[in-house]
């Protein structure tokens, strides 16, 4: 097979990719309650003649592709929509009111399909292992996202090498971008419930005002990035919800903020979460109380530095070497692939689906949406990252 013979075949197939893509995208689920998305993966697997294992990780699909014996691969897809509100008045909108695939993992899900089919009659010395997972955007009762569920369940037995893809709007189709080191951050939330005396709106010196003592913590809060970080170790606080009160005429008697913490390594991970406990502590100066609550979340994503490089030489063949940005990767934003390269040497590449006409939101926003041009260069770009492991062609 040529560098250009994978690309060719994905562009070939580009009309199935499409129409699994707006089949999920129509029927949005959320969590680990993917009846119908995962039902749509292992049917499609099934009618490929690809045995899958389902229920792994709650609700996730595992399939095994090639031979058991040799070097082993896994490709992983998120599956999970979000709680968003459709406004993109796409013919394959959202039929669900109030949940979306704002995210983009209805072509992660609909790529990989594409890659089972581009592979499945391919003589694989080795085992490619497709990787469907739930709940990437959402924690079980238990706090666990799908992602650690998968791994607990087996998923990554076994492999040598783990990847992924996620889908960039801020690149066009074609493009991709990959780079060692971190690629996205770790993600702690917290919850402060500031403790006052409610009293009368007249009389606000015989309470202790919850409302008045909040802003002062939320300065401190703001203040952490530029004023208690190392500027060349950044972090990112924000606050998402303020809460307080119920009449124009009674002083609280305790006030609300919650918000999330983004770091990329963990010093800084551990100084942000003591720097809001001293910004909540604040309020005992004046006499009041807190209660502060974290939820830990996904570990920074760092991307290994030989399976990047893999996947940027396989970019570089098939889309051509100016394609292939290895600047601006770092991002803010959290992914839970993190705890799979954690686990196996593995790294994940951005897919470029800006629309070249078009424009649509962000991710996480009402009116995303992507070029679906883009989805034949994700599926080429996995699959032949995989053929080649497999065939002993990327050590």
């Amino acid at each position: 097979m040529t560098d250009q013979a994978m690309l060719t075949w994905a562009k070939a197939i580009k009309g199935e990719i499409v129409r699994l893509r707006r089949t999920i995208h129509q029927k949005p689920e959320l969590g680990f309650e993917l009846y119908e998305t995962a039902g749509l993966v292992a049917q499609t697997l099934a009618d490929l003649g690809i045995e899958a294992r389902t229920g792994v990780g709650k609700s996730g699909v595992v399939a095994h592709l090639g031979q058991g014996n040799g070097p082993a691969i896994g490709i992983r897809a998120d599956m999970d929509a979000l709680p968003i509100l459709e406004q993109t008045g796409a013919e394959y909108a959202s039929q669900i009111p109030g949940r979306m695939h704002a995210c983009g993992h209805d072509a992660h899900t609909a790529v990989l399909l594409g890659v089972a089919l581009l592979l499945k009659e391919m003589d694989l010395p080795g085992e490619v292992r497709l990787i469907f997972q739930p709940s990437e955007e959402t924690f079980d009762s238990e706090g666990i996202s799908g992602a650690p569920r998968m791994i607990a369940d087996g998923a990554l037995e076994g492999l040598d090498a783990v990847i992924a893809l996620h889908v960039d709007t801020s690149i066009a189709a074609g493009q991709i971008k990959v780079a060692p080191g971190v690629a996205q951050a770790a993600v702690d939330d917290f919850r402060i419930y500031v403790q006052g005396r409610g009293g009368h709106a007249a009389r606000p010196f015989a309470g202790l005002d919850p409302i008045w003592m909040m802003t002062q913590v939320l300065q401190g809060l703001y203040a952490i990035p530029s004023r208690r970080l190392n500027p060349l170790r950044s972090g990112i606080v924000t606050v998402g919800i303020v809460k307080a009160g119920s009449a124009n005429n009674v002083i609280p008697a305790e006030a609300y903020i919650e918000g999330t913490l983004r770091s990329h390594d963990e010093q800084v991970r551990l100084q942000l979460r003591e720097e809001v406990e001293k910004a909540a502590a604040m309020v005992k100066a004046w006499g009041g109380d807190y209660r502060l609550e974290f939820d830990f979340g996904y570990p920074p994503l760092v991307n290994n530095q030989k399976v990047a490089g893999w996947l940027a030489r396989v970019g570089a063949d098939l889309l051509g070497r100016d394609q292939v940005i290895d600047k601006d990767m770092v991002s803010f934003g959290a992914e839970d692939f993190a705890y799979m390269t954690a686990k196996v040497p593995g790294a994940m590449f951005r897919l470029g689906v800006k629309p070249s006409t078009v424009t649509f939101g962000g991710l996480h926003e009402a009116t995303f949406d992507l070029d679906e041009e883009s989805l034949p260069f994700g599926a080429a770009m996995l699959a032949e990252t995989a053929l080649r492991f497999v065939r002993g062609e990327l050590e």
